[in-house]
């Protein structure tokens, strides 16, 4: 293994705790908030429909969709910018190292895996 693929594990290992929080919090937003907001346009229109009101069920319909939209928005918001983020740092060698995908290795590092600490 190369001194730089060694450096970039430790450093990984060192920043794992940190990284784990991130994606921890990142996984709740991603599932938590559109579920939310899901289930305030559907409340919203259940509202409307038992107030018999067509103008209120229109509105509420028209929120219902956005809300939706923001939900799909907000759960693919992560895997899109990973997925640029990898693209970029494929695309942008530095003569044959690793050395910009380094984001990649500790967002994907797993300390328990016997993976990273293998020659390769």
């Amino acid at each position: 293994m190369e001194l730089f693929q060694i450096l970039a594990t430790d450093i990984c290992a060192t920043i794992a705790p940190i990284i784990r929080i991130i994606r921890t919090v990142l996984d709740i937003i991603q599932i938590g908030i559109p579920i939310i907001l899901i289930l305030m346009g559907t409340i919203d229109l259940g509202k409307a429909v038992l107030s018999s009101d067509d103008k209120a069920i229109k509105e509420s319909t028209s929120k219902l969709v956005k809300r939706v939209i923001a939900a799909v928005a907000v759960f693919f918001v992560v895997t899109i910018v990973k997925l640029i983020m990898g693209i970029i740092s494929d695309s942008s060698v530095d003569d044959g190292h690793t050395s910009n995908q380094n984001w990649l290795t500790c967002w994907d590092y797993d300390e328990n895996s016997t993976n990273n600490t293998s020659d390769k």
